[in-house]
C-alpha cells in the first residue's frame, strides 16, 4: 500500500507540473498544384505553391501558471513555404514574422509585448468564408496582396497584417464580446511620434459573428519599420450568422492615405454550406478606387472536404477582374495539415 500511495504522489505531481508549463510545437502545412492568372498578368504560371487556404508556419509556443490566476505566454512562430523549403511569405521577411512575443494573462485580461497580429488580421479572416487564404480568398486579396504586374494593383490594408514593436492589450470575454487595442512603437529616431495604432472587436452571440477593426498607421512591416511617409487609415465591419444549413457573410471597409486623393472601398460577400464532410465555399469582393475610376471584382468558389479533424483536401476555382486589365483565370487543388 505504501508504495501505491508513493507512485499515486509521483504521477499526481508529474501531472502538477506539466499544468503549471507547458510548451508546444505547433504549426500547419499548405501545399497546392494548379494553374494561376490573376488580372493583369501577362501569361498563366502551373505551380505547385505553399499556402493555397492558409499560409504555411511552424513554432513554439507557452504558457506557466503563475498562481492566483496569472499566467505568462510565449509565442514564437514562422512562416515557411513548404513547396521548396524557403522561410518566411517573401524574399526579406523576418524569420519570426508571425509571432515573437511574451504575454501575461489573468482576470483582468492579456497584456502582449512582442510581434503580433494587426488590428486588421483576424477580423478580416473570420467575416469571410475562405479564411486567412493569401491565394484564393477575395477579401484577402484585395486587402493584403499587391500585384506586381501591369495592373499596379497595391494592397489596400496599410502595414501588413502582424505589427512589430507593440503592445497588446486583449479585454476579457464579457458576454460573447472581446477586444484588442494596438499601439506600435514607430522607434524613430530624432522622432517618437511615428506610430501605428489600432482596434479590433468580436461578439460571438450562438450562430452570430460581430466583428471590426480600425488602424491608423505610420509605419512599414514587418521587422524594425520604416516611416511611410504618410499616414493610412484603414476600417472594416464584418458580420455571418449561421443558419445550420448555410452561413452568410458580409464585410465592408475602406482605406486612404493623406497624401493621395481618393479611396479605396471594399464590400465582401460570402457563402459556406455544408456538403458531406466537408463545405461548399464562395466569396466575391469589389473594391473601388474612387481617385482612379477603378474597380477590382473578384469570385471564388470551391470545396473544402475534411479527411480528418486536422487534415483536409480542397479545390478551387477564381475569376479576377480588374478595369482596362486583362482578365485572370485561376484554379488548384491541394492539401492542408495541422500539428
Amino acid at each position: 500500500m505504501h508504495r501505491k500511495l508513493l507512485t499515486l504522489a509521483a504521477v499526481l505531481c508529474a501531472a502538477g507540473a506539466h499544468a503549471q508549463s507547458s510548451v508546444q510545437i505547433t504549426g500547419l502545412t499548405d501545399v497546392y498544384a494548379g494553374s494561376i492568372r490573376m488580372a493583369g498578368d501577362a501569361g498563366r504560371r502551373t505551380v505547385v505553391n505553399s499556402g493555397g487556404m492558409t499560409t504555411s508556419w511552424f513554432g513554439f509556443t507557452g504558457t506557466e501558471d503563475l498562481g492566483s490566476g496569472l499566467k505568462a505566454g510565449f509565442a514564437l512562430t514562422s512562416f515557411i513555404q513548404v513547396d521548396d523549403g524557403t522561410q518566411g511569405r517573401f524574399p526579406g521577411d523576418t524569420f519570426f514574422s508571425r509571432d515573437a512575443n511574451v504575454s501575461l494573462s489573468g482576470g483582468f485580461g492579456t497584456l502582449r509585448l512582442g510581434r503580433w497580429m494587426a488590428p486588421n488580421f483576424l477580423p478580416s479572416v473570420l467575416a469571410n468564408p475562405l479564411g486567412d487564404s493569401f491565394t484564393f480568398a477575395p477579401l484577402i486579396l484585395h486587402m493584403n496582396v499587391p500585384l506586381f504586374n501591369a495592373s499596379g494593383w497595391q494592397a489596400t490594408t496599410p502595414s501588413d497584417t502582424g505589427w512589430s514593436n507593440q503592445i497588446a492589450y486583449t479585454t476579457p470575454d464579457i458576454g460573447g464580446f472581446k477586444a484588442n487595442l494596438q499601439y506600435q512603437f514607430g522607434e524613430q529616431a530624432g522622432d517618437n511620434g511615428k506610430k501605428n495604432v489600432g482596434a479590433n472587436f468580436f461578439y460571438f452571440g450562438g450562430p452570430l459573428l460581430l466583428t471590426g477593426y480600425y488602424e491608423r498607421d505610420q509605419i512599414a512591416n514587418p521587422g524594425q519599420g520604416a516611416y511611410l511617409g504618410t499616414t493610412k487609415k484603414d476600417w472594416m465591419l464584418g458580420a455571418a450568422y449561421d443558419f445550420t444549413v448555410v452561413k452568410p457573410y458580409l464585410t465592408y471597409g475602406q482605406a486612404e492615405a493623406d497624401n493621395l486623393p481618393g479611396k479605396a472601398k471594399t464590400l465582401q460577400l460570402g457563402v459556406s454550406a455544408p456538403l458531406g464532410a466537408g463545405k461548399v465555399l464562395a466569396s466575391w469582393a469589389r473594391t473601388e478606387l474612387t481617385a482612379a475610376d477603378v474597380d477590382r471584382k473578384t469570385l471564388t468558389v470551391g470545396y473544402d472536404y475534411n479527411l480528418s479533424k486536422r487534415t483536409d483536401v480542397y479545390a478551387m476555382l477564381m475569376n479576377d477582374k480588374i478595369t482596362r486589365q486583362t482578365t485572370g483565370n485561376s484554379f488548384g487543388v491541394g492539401i492542408r495539415h495541422r500539428f
